[in-house]
């Protein structure tokens, strides 16, 4: 069977080689390939453009799952994808075509030539070129790294910006400070356009407030100017000066996803946009946003557990994405055994620190074709320093499986994958 049937794989590697260092960040290499590619990003739908750490992905899903409730056209670009690099351009609704993306990852590469652009800034020249063909009442466009220099920044007058919850991730990149690694990412900020943003540490607020000032921005900040909070009968009411909506708790798990319910709808509040209640209720209801707490039903993991244990799947991978998997944990008590694969370079002992209390053993793995992976062994020394005391590193997933098996010493319980994203795509081309 022939693996690469629309030469994709071929074409993205391809394009991997064009520029020796991964991540390199600047604006100077994008502007000059869309200036030669005709300038697409200035023919886009209206764009909302999101930053921030942690909820970006699930913040935009939301906004999806309720636009297109509500009957609009919905583009979106997020990064990176689990399983098919399709997953990061959905064009009114649908993952882009594969013999699409192909042809015009080949057109750019010819206008390009040998100059040098990164693998994501090549594939965000792409996906500004396949948007603005299509035509589509809004586009959701998710920052890759950071902000102020991500090849998302360039489109000169957004709709809206949105910040989600911002803290200390990538500091190789963004700075080593929360105030640095703030002011990258506040600075999606456009004059003329409206914020809205999460509830923030004092030292981001200051440093958005700052920016704001500056660029003669208005921000919406949570707690402030709009409220969301979960009542005890499953809903959770939205409410600004103008606007109130009950909606449904959302489909994606976790007591974090309260607050990006609010951003949400806090953005749509104010867009050009109508909203009716059916488009909430429907969009909460039946929001989809793989490996963020993603219960698995089938595959040979789920196979193997015993009949009353459940298999979920965490991408999270830095310090405010254990604590809200913690309260995941808290909120929703079993007995949890983890599987835990981890990236070098990244706060590890900050991610598991908030787990140790509601994890009875930890299975530590390498991640299968990536190596910057932490090794099994490496990753079990740091779970132990952080203070596990049953850690066991394995070879890979199915011997972590055989693993686990034996520690299931209750009837009911849940395995947990977690840890890295590129993990959980791993799981997901296999185990769905």
């Amino acid at each position: 069977m022939h693996t690469d049937p629309f030469g994709l794989v071929a074409a993205l590697e391809r394009i991997k080689t064009l520029h020796p260092v991964t991540i390199d960040l600047s604006l100077d290499r994008i502007k000059r390939l869309l200036a030669d590619l005709g300038s697409p990003h200035l023919r886009v739908p209206p764009v909302i453009h999101v930053a921030g750490t942690n909820g970006k992905g699930s913040v935009v899903a939301m906004m999806r799952a309720v636009l297109e409730a509500s009957d609009y056209r919905v583009h979106v670009y997020t990064s990176p994808h689990l399983v098919s690099f399709t997953e990061r351009i959905r064009l009114c609704g649908s993952l882009i075509d594969p013999v699409l993306l192909t042809d015009l990852i080949s057109h750019t590469e010819q206008v390009n030539g040998d100059a040098p652009i990164t693998f994501f800034e090549m594939v965000t020249a792409v996906a500004y070129q396949a948007f603005a063909q299509v035509p589509a009442d809004v586009l959701l466009l998710e920052t890759g790294l950071g902000g102020r220099l991500d090849a998302t920044n360039v489109v000169p007058r957004p709709c809206a910006t949105v910040l989600t919850s911002i803290s200390m991730d990538h500091m190789s990149y963004l700075g080593n400070s929360l105030s640095a690694i703030a002011g990258e990412k506040a600075a999606i900020m456009k004059s003329g356009t409206p914020c809205i943003s999460a509830a923030q540490s004092p030292d981001v607020e200051s440093v958005i407030n700052k920016i704001a000032t500056e660029r003669d921005i208005t921000v919406a900040w949570q707690g402030v100017d709009w409220t969301v909070e979960e009542s005890p009968f499953g809903t959770v009411r939205y409410a600004d000066v103008n606007t109130e909506w009950i909606a449904p708790r959302p489909a994606l798990p976790g007591p974090h996803q309260i607050g990006n319910v609010g951003l949400a709808l806090a953005t749509l509040a104010r867009g050009p946009f109508a909203i009716p209640a059916l488009g909430i209720r429907a969009g909460m209801r039946d929001v989809e946003w793989p490996a963020r707490l993603q219960k698995l039903n089938e595959g040979p993991l789920v196979k193997g557990l015993p009949e009353m244990w459940d298999l979920w799947l965490d991408g999270g991978h830095n310090p405010s994405a254990g604590a809200a998997l913690a309260s995941w944990l808290v909120e929703e008590p079993s007995s949890t055994i983890a599987i835990c694969g981890m990236m070098a370079g990244k706060d590890n002992q900050g991610f598991l620190k908030p787990l140790m209390s509601n994890i009875s053993t930890l299975i530590t793995v390498p991640i299968p074709g990536h190596d910057g992976s932490m090794s099994a062994n490496d990753l079990a020394a740091c779970a132990r320093d952080t203070g596990f005391s049953d850690v066991i590193p394995s070879k890979g997933l199915d011997d972590a499986l055989a693993v686990a098996q034996t520690k299931v010493l209750v009837q009911r319980g849940r395995l947990l994958v977690c840890g890295s994203l590129y993990l959980a795509g791993e799981i997901l081309k296999t185990h769905r």
